[in-house]
């Protein structure tokens, strides 16, 4: 159901009403449709595109490098491991260094190895060098406190000390025989089986500095970071001119079109006033000096007692004179009034008029001309005239309706607005249309707008550019309201 004013129009009253459809949300803080980019901007966002590719690629870069550096290392230090066992380390174990008790011959063989290693094993690579047996007990160590120490062998060196090759990781400073290490910062090991000259499998274990996986991701990086950040910001270097170009040209395209479509309105309205003129000046006079005419005709006729022949003549003039309103009405359809000069209220009211002309009552309530002033702007006004100018057309067209009722009005803001365009604004301007037509299905028609409602999609469009906000309420019978809202100037 749909209240009514007392004139009889459906409004949205305290009833349930049909179902409103946002025909398109209000933007309040966008009262255009937002420019397309310059192309200064477009190739700005091209350039800090390509730094965050650049920068991306070095990380990634950067990973990589450390990657493959620690790879080759950990690779490099089991080759170096390998060759210190067989030249240095195997040559100098003795069968003595297994015993079980500290002997003179186990210190004997300990000192053979302090001497070898010191002598030609030490340097500023390596930290740590460990001899074990099976039971995990360390036999020799370059660090004293370890010796005689024992420790629980992992799965890699119990491996390691049956095989025969040579493995290498990086350390694992929180196991409980590294813990002399800890304070060296990331390690590399790589360990080995050894056997005394009695044939009794010892695991050789060596620690070598991380200063050489940081030394060789740097040279890696620089190597392929330099490469291929070179080659990014070469092809940006190339692109930029030609994206400017061709941005420059798109532009000027744009502008070309936009200067076309001007000149195509401002030749249609010079068509259309010099259609409305002429009809003005030309026709419309004649008419009205016929119209004077017969009504002369009509008084002579009468004063002479031909009574019969004057009230044809009054039906003639009156005719001539209905054709001069149908004819005025047409002027302003062709060519509305322009708001900027009569006013919207006037404009509003020459609608009205062409309405009434159809025979359809309306009702106009209106604030006053120095409100809407003051409470729109040109383009504002130019949006409520376009919208009214099309729902009457619609009423007009389609609804089959005896009475219309037009309302503008400038309102506060409503707290409990549902558009945004009311709950941002403090005030806003709302047009209201309503008439208490046969209604349609507000969704149906304008996803799908049949053949003469096209001006439906119209209307949104006209809404969305200029920021305001059209709701349609309507159902079959019901009736149609029709409210654009529009944030109000300060």
């Amino acid at each position: 159901m749909t209240g009514e004013h007392d004139d009889g129009v459906a409004t949205a009253g305290d009833d349930v009403v049909p179902a409103i459809t946002v025909v398109t949300p209000g933007r309040p803080d966008e009262r255009r449709t937002p420019a397309p980019p310059r192309a200064q901007r477009i190739v700005a966002q091209v350039v800090v595109t390509a730094v965050v590719v650049v920068i991306a690629v070095a990380l990634a870069a950067v990973v990589a490098a450390r990657q493959l550096a620690e790879n080759e290392s950990i690779a490099d230090a089991a080759e170096r491991a390998d060759r210190i066992a067989d030249a240095l380390i195997v040559p100098a174990l003795g069968d003595a260094l297994t015993d079980a008790t500290d002997t003179p011959a186990s210190a004997a063989a300990r000192e053979a190895l302090d001497d070898v290693v010191r002598d030609h094993v030490r340097n500023d690579t390596i930290v740590r060098i460990k001899i074990w047996d099976a039971t995990g007990r360390v036999l020799w160590s370059d660090e004293p406190r370890l010796v005689g120490e024992t420790f629980d062998l992992d799965d890699d060196d119990l491996e390691a000390l049956a095989g025969d090759g040579v493995s290498a990781d990086v350390s694992d400073l929180t196991r409980p025989e590294n813990v002399y290490e800890r304070d060296r910062g990331t390690l590399l090991e790589a360990y080995r089986s050894v056997a005394t000259p009695s044939g009794e499998p010892l695991l050789f274990e060596v620690y070598f500095r991380y200063d050489e996986v940081v030394a060789r991701a740097g040279d890696l990086w620089r190597g392929f970071a330099g490469v291929t950040i070179g080659s990014i910001v070469l092809l940006v270097l190339l692109l930029t001119p030609v994206l400017w170009r061709l941005l420059t040209a798109l532009a000027a395209a744009r502008q070309t079109r936009e200067r076309l479509l001007q000149r195509a309105l401002d030749a249609s309205d010079d068509e259309r006033r010099r259609i409305a003129a002429t009809l003005h000046d030309g026709v419309v006079q004649d008419l009205v000096g016929v119209s004077y005419g017969l009504a002369g005709e009509a008084a002579a006729f009468r004063g002479r007692g031909d009574t019969a022949g004057a009230d044809a003549f009054d039906a003639s003039a009156g005719s001539v004179r209905r054709s001069i309103g149908g004819l005025r009405t047409l002027l302003v359809d062709i060519y509305p009034p322009r708001l900027d000069e009569a006013g919207l209220g006037a404009a509003l009211d020459d609608l009205a008029a062409s309405v009434r002309s159809r025979g359809i009552a309306v009702v106009l309530d209106v604030d006053p001309p120095e409100v809407l002033a003051t409470a729109l702007d040109d383009d504002g006004r130019r949006v409520v005239f376009r919208v009214a100018q099309e729902c009457l057309a619609n009423v007009v067209k389609h609804s089959r309706a005896s009475r219309v009722r037009i309302t503008l009005r400038r309102a506060p803001r409503d707290p409990a607005e549902s558009t945004p365009v009311g709950r941002v604004a403090g005030h806003v301007v709302r047009l209201e249309i309503a008439d208490d037509g046969a209604g349609f299905d507000a969704t149906t028609v304008l996803d799908h707008p049949p053949d003469g409602h096209l001006g439906l999609r119209l209307l949104s469009d006209v809404a969305r550019e200029s920021g305001a906000e059209l709701t349609v309420t309507s159902a079959s019978g019901a009736g149609t309201i029709w409210r654009l809202t529009l944030a109000a100037r300060p």
